[in-house]
């Protein structure tokens, strides 16, 4: 584990020091949840997925779509027909 100070500036914000974004692999443009409690904070460094990753993922998720509504004997065009039903209201 790595432990440096660090000071908070007149506008609240707080350097994370060379050492520390060099260890953890922090770069410019990083993502960070922050939470707090009594004396402590805790950052915790977002990752991004790819672009690759969510393309996997949303077709991974489109294909068990199309297998419930299969499943359920719901077409593509009941689909669009409840859409459209929807819009109107």
């Amino acid at each position: 584990m790595v432990v440096e100070t660090t000071k908070m500036s007149s506008k609240g914000q707080i350097v994370i020091p060379k050492g520390l974004r060099e260890h953890l692999g922090i770069e410019e443009g990083i993502i960070f949840a922050i939470m707090g409690s009594d004396d402590t904070i805790i950052l915790k460094k977002l990752e991004t997925p790819s672009k690759e990753d969510l393309i996997k993922n949303l077709e991974k998720i489109a294909k068990e779509g199309r297998k419930r509504a299969e499943k359920l004997g719901i077409k593509e065009s009941d689909v669009k027909n409840m859409i459209h039903k929807l819009r109107k209201k």
